[in-house]
């Protein structure tokens, strides 16, 4: 390990691979809502998170895991579920005054098409401002399930947005 007086040891979750904090700076920096994108292999979350000096508040949360509740039968981690996981969550922060966001997809790689960007669809569709690029948005059939090859996807997703839309 290196030693001397000018070696400094970086943050642990920055040597764990993390977190990003000069992107989180600039992030904060905008003093808007966060819309936090995450992807694990099972699952996907959504949350609107508030800055705060004592700690983040999540002001709204949505999981894939959730969708059940609605309707949705499909994967917790496809296309269409980071979709309505985004309009959940979405419409539970429009409850809470939330108007604007920006989107943070930590280290994950923003590829175009890509499930982080179906669930700021999803955000966009529920009504809340996020700037963005239109070309990086999925496309409409992969949205609702189209490419998918199990059972009926697009009749059970929307179910599933008619009873998110009607329950909030």
């Amino acid at each position: 390990m290196t030693q001397g007086p000018r070696y400094s040891v970086k943050f642990r979750r920055r040597r764990e691979g993390k977190t990003d904090y000069r992107y989180r700076l600039k992030l904060l920096k905008s003093g808007k809502v966060r819309a936090v994108v995450r992807k694990t292999l099972t699952n996907i979350y959504v949350q609107f998170i508030e800055y705060d000096e004592k700690g983040d508040r999540v002001i709204a949360t949505a999981m894939g895991s959730e969708l059940k509740k609605f309707g949705f039968d499909g994967s917790a981690k496809s296309t269409p579920s980071a979709y309505l996981a985004g309009f959940l969550a979405a419409r539970r922060a429009l409850k809470k005054n939330v108007n604007e966001a920006v989107l943070d997809i930590g280290l994950q790689s923003a590829t175009k098409g890509a499930r982080v960007f179906a669930a700021l669809k999803g955000i966009l569709d529920a009504g809340i401002d996020i700037p963005h690029n239109e070309e990086v948005l999925p496309e409409e059939s992969r949205i609702t399930g189209g490419h998918l090859k199990k059972g009926k996807p697009i009749e059970t997703f929307s179910v599933a947005k008619a009873n998110i839309e009607s329950k909030y």
